[in-house]
């Protein structure tokens, strides 16, 4: 490893103590090796030799990262790099979402709003992705969707399912991680509202088989409009 004069420390012209530039150089090592998740990381004392600094110094640093997602501890095992997903944004927004629970559900109003602005986003790389293409999966999940709903089920899980089917064939996988974030989000935080009413359910039931449609028709214009249709229930609950 290098000095805190590599990659990431450089970002920052502040003075840097002996943890944060633990971190930095742990980074520094992930990215100049090459490393995926799951690959090994040196030892915790091999890292203090490494960056000279203390090991209360390291463990400092690694419980960080670890809080990042960016390096898990396996006890007994050693350290490796975690999964780097979305989980520590995916947690901020939720709490975010809880703190003023007398502000009108202004937090969750924000995830949903976001949530649409992407969908609308993509709604033309997904109509392409989807024209003329075919999937008995997502096939099933809808059928899923409409038969959950006549039965005032929820289908939260079949609703994963279908944004993340929908998004797989991007080529910008990113759009997949943003979107699962924030229906994850969602998900946690959308018990603070009262149950859905069986013509909201139907409803949006309805608008996940349009959604579909208006992909495999190559129909942006018509995809957007589902979109609308699958959120007026939630934004109405949030008014």
């Amino acid at each position: 490893m290098q000095t805190s004069r590599g990659v990431m420390s450089g970002l920052t012209t502040t003075p840097m103590t002996q943890s944060s530039t633990a971190i930095a150089e742990i980074k520094n090592y992930i990215l100049a090796k090459g490393l995926q998740p799951g690959d090994a990381l040196p030892t915790e004392s091999q890292l203090c030799a490494d960056l000279g600094v203390s090991r209360s110094s390291v463990r400092e640093a690694v419980r960080t990262l670890v809080a990042l997602d960016i390096v898990e501890v396996r006890h007994g095992h050693g350290m490796f790099v975690g999964k780097v997903s979305m989980r520590p944004m995916v947690e901020s927004l939720v709490f975010r979402g809880l703190l003023n629970p007398g502000d009108d559900h202004r937090g969750l109003r924000d995830i949903v709003e976001v949530r649409i602005t992407l969908d609308n986003a993509l709604a033309d790389p997904v109509t392409r992705a989807w024209k003329n293409r075919h999937d008995t999966d997502l096939d099933t999940i809808v059928d899923e969707i409409e038969e959950l709903a006549s039965k005032r089920e929820l289908f939260t899980e079949q609703d994963r399912r279908f944004h993340m089917r929908l998004l797989e064939p991007l080529d910008n996988h990113l759009f997949l991680h943003l979107t699962e974030a924030f229906w994850a989000v969602h998900t946690l935080t959308v018990p603070l509202l009262d149950a859905p009413g069986s013509e909201d359910m139907i409803s949006s039931a309805k608008a996940h088989r349009a959604m579909l449609q208006a992909a495999r028709a190559g129909d942006a214009q018509a995809y957007r409009q589902a979109i609308t249709q699958h959120y007026a229930p939630l934004l109405a609950a949030l008014t």
